[in-house]
């Protein structure tokens, strides 16, 4: 049973010996440069974004008519992904806002890394020869395709990295991956900064979980920022797990030191907290409680440029990088599905799609795709 019915269409084709081959028709279709319109293009790469492809196909199938195989649907959404993903890179797309359109002209900026899993060598060269041995048993030829086989990564997990823009309110956001490394990532912060002037906001700031690898990025590559901020949720999970090593997991004392410690850096600053904790260091002379103090107290000594939370919150800056782990969670969620592996450049793709999505530029993305 379907819900339209089905729609059979006669193409005429015309031919001379100047234009070669045209079909008036594929123009009212939207298929003149691609097997599938736009408004096919934009069904496949929604569902596909939250489900996996044979769901998704079936999905196709059952709502809209449309019958695309599982495999035909990832090459297409893939193929999508990556045009998506260039033209962000060539500045061709980007963010419809800047930083004067941001409540108070804040922008709030985050970096942040997670774990992606990709598909080996060893797993592709598995999945090649059942692939074979299947067509095999079928009686089938084996498919050729042209160019030498795509190579595997060399490990099972690969870190994506993100870097997020926000302001205040989060009614402007904006959010980038990669799959390169810190300084691509970078060069990235640097790109996606100017699409949205940043250096003409009246307060600009980023908000991170304090990885040495990302405030140097933040250094280098924008400058311009008033102030780095450690989030203060990564930082009192540090305070948790030395507080756990002192007094014991879910005790009332390590509960209380807990939030004495996040007190004294919450009001006063992080100094105070350093001179608190040198007060235990000299009680604790050895073993794993000394250990464990000397692991916060030098943690929280890197970083005390980032942790002066009675002039942030004076100057009503945020001082938590939620909406960041946010963006790391709904640009990779597709990628960390139950079972799932990719090849680095088809999760690149995926990352985004995900990214015009979560940032509120998809009807403007396939409006554009439309009109081309």
């Amino acid at each position: 049973m379907t819900v339209n019915g089905l729609l059979a269409f006669t193409r005429t084709i015309l031919w001379n010996p100047q234009r070669g081959s045209v079909a008036p028709l594929d123009a009212l279709l939207g298929i003149v440069q691609e097997r599938y319109s736009a408004g096919v293009r934009e069904m496949a790469c929604r569902l596909s974004l939250n489900e996996a492809f044979v769901p998704a196909s079936e999905n196709l199938s059952r709502m809209a008519q449309l019958t695309i195989s599982h495999s035909a649907l990832r090459e297409l959404v893939e193929r999508e992904g990556r045009r998506a993903e260039q033209s962000i890179r060539r500045e061709q797309y980007g963010p419809d806002w800047t930083s004067e359109d941001c409540t108070a002209q804040t922008v709030i900026t985050g970096a942040d890394g997670v774990m992606v899993p990709l598909v080996t060598n060893e797993q592709k060269k598995k999945r090649r020869t059942k692939e074979l041995t299947k067509r095999h048993s079928q009686g089938r030829k084996s498919r050729r395709k042209r160019g030498r086989p795509k190579s595997g990564s060399d490990g099972p997990y690969k870190e994506f990295k993100i870097v997020s823009f926000y302001d205040p309110d989060k009614s402007h956001k904006y959010a980038v991956g990669t799959s390169g490394n810190h300084k691509v990532l970078g060069c990235r912060m640097r790109q996606e900064a100017k699409k949205i002037q940043l250096g003409r906001a009246k307060v600009k700031y980023s908000v991170t979980d304090g990885a040495e690898w990302i405030a140097r990025q933040y250094n280098t590559q924008l400058p311009m920022l008033d102030e780095n901020i450690l989030d203060y949720y990564h930082l009192r999970d540090h305070v948790i797990a030395a507080s756990h090593v002192l007094y014991g997991e879910g005790t009332a004392k390590a509960q209380v030191w807990r939030e004495d410690m996040m007190g004294y850096v919450w009001n006063q600053g992080s100094l105070v907290m350093l001179d608190r904790l040198s007060n235990y260091l000299r009680r604790h002379r050895s073993g794993p409680k000394r250990k464990a103090l000397r692991s916060l107290r030098e943690y929280v000594g890197k970083r005390v440029n980032m942790t002066d939370y009675p002039s942030y919150r004076e100057a009503g800056y945020d001082c938590g990088s939620g909406p960041t782990e946010s963006f790391c969670g709904t640009l990779t969620t597709r990628l960390k599905g139950r079972g799932m592996r990719w090849d680095k450049d088809n999760a690149e793709a995926i990352m985004a799609l995900g990214s015009l999505y979560y940032s509120n530029l998809w009807t403007d993305y396939w409006d554009q795709q439309r009109a081309a």
